[in-house]
């Protein structure tokens, strides 16, 4: 019983020192954790911040490459857009040049000509006015006239006053209304014979001729109220005849093919004998136009000179087209070659544009890059590709 009670205690001793010698290891255990655990973290945070620094050094390395690469791309886009502003500017100043001498060239050549045609209406003018005064004071010497009165068939008595009268008639209505190097006043013909005037128009109408008549005093035995009716029926023939010896006369001496125009025109000075003609004689408007020779008044020459001068002012303004389209022909030669020039700097511009576009798309990448870096959002692994 005594060794029995020995050995309990024994095993009760050993029981007690194991289960304080467990204690003591855990204990132990736990303290070498809590060293390794503070050795671990101090080590791990030296590794990161080593980590870090090399990170750092190694952005700041690649934003120098990029600034500078960023800097050698803008000083090459800046030399390329000071070419192009050079080359555009030389290139408009040539044209600018040339623009300048064909607008001034035509702009001579068209104030020559307006001058030409001012001077030339001046001239007109200054004429008309000269014989409107001329008139006025004619008119106002008949109007003082109260006595001695003549009448026309007095005044126009004799053939050859006649004559110059219609002459006179004549060269005051067409130096009234055609330019002086469109007539020609007792020009000589080719067979010998002189014309009252002949006029020189375009093609295909060419020189027409105008010559004078006046059948008077036929005319006016015509109406004679002492004359018996078998007189003025006599005074009627011979009137017709004596149309018809002009028309005869003009169409004879006045039409040359290869000189004049295939017609010639006769000038009635008085518009009662062109009526008179018209209106009781069809016959001899159809004869005239049979020879070829047409019959005029006053009014009515004043209408074909009028048309004369139409056509005339639509030669010399076709003419002056003429010459304006071939500077403007020109002028378009130069917009053209202005526009291909033009066209070929927009495409340089275009390019250079994109170019910048590219290089502002890569500075807002690399920028945002940059912003992810410091704000820590970019993962280790992608830093260190990045790096």
């Amino acid at each position: 019983m005594l060794l029995a009670g020995l050995l309990a205690a024994i095993l009760i001793v050993l029981v007690w020192l194991l289960v304080r010698s467990f204690g003591t290891e855990r204990r132990l255990q736990s303290a070498l954790s809590e060293v390794l655990a503070d050795q671990l973290e101090h080590q791990l945070g030296a590794q990161h911040r080593e980590i870090l620094r090399d990170l750092h050094e190694g952005l700041a390395r690649q934003t120098d490459r990029i600034g500078e690469h960023a800097r050698a791309d803008r000083e090459l886009l800046q030399r390329g857009l000071t070419a192009a502003s050079m080359q555009l500017s030389r290139g408009m100043q040539a044209l600018t040049q040339s623009v300048d001498g064909r607008l001034d060239t035509l702009s001579g050549q068209v104030s020559q000509r307006l001058d030409e045609g001012f001077r030339k209406t001046n001239e007109t003018f200054a004429s008309v006015m000269a014989r409107l005064a001329t008139i006025d004071e004619a008119q106002k010497k008949i109007d003082g006239l109260t006595t001695n009165v003549v009448s026309l068939q007095e005044l126009l008595g004799d053939k050859r006053a006649r004559g110059a009268f219609g002459e006179v008639q004549l060269e005051a209505l067409v130096q009234n209304m055609l330019p002086p190097d469109a007539y020609a006043f007792q020009a000589v013909l080719p067979n010998g014979t002189r014309v009252d005037c002949l006029l020189s128009l375009p093609a295909p109408t060419g020189k027409v001729a105008v010559d004078a008549k006046f059948p008077l005093e036929n005319y006016h035995r015509m109406f004679d109220g002492e004359a018996g009716g078998l007189e003025r029926r006599a005074a009627q023939t011979a009137f017709r005849t004596d149309v018809r010896r002009h028309i005869d006369a003009i169409a004879n001496k006045y039409l040359l093919p290869g000189v004049t125009s295939d017609g010639a025109v006769m000038f009635l000075p008085a518009e009662a004998v062109f009526a008179e003609i018209h209106a009781y004689h069809p016959e001899l408007v159809a004869y005239a136009q049979q020879r070829r020779v047409w019959l005029v008044s006053p009014t009515t020459l004043m209408a074909v000179l009028n048309t004369a001068r139409a056509v005339l002012k639509d030669v010399e303004t076709r003419k002056q087209i003429h010459v304006i389209q071939d500077a403007l022909g020109k002028l378009a030669k130069d917009f053209h070659r202005f526009d291909e020039r033009m066209a070929a700097l927009a495409r340089h511009i275009e390019q250079a544009s994109r170019d910048v576009q590219d290089v502002q798309t890569s500075s807002r990448k690399i920028s945002a890059h940059f912003h992810k870096i410091e704000s820590v959002q970019l993962e280790d692994g992608e830093a260190v590709e990045r790096g």
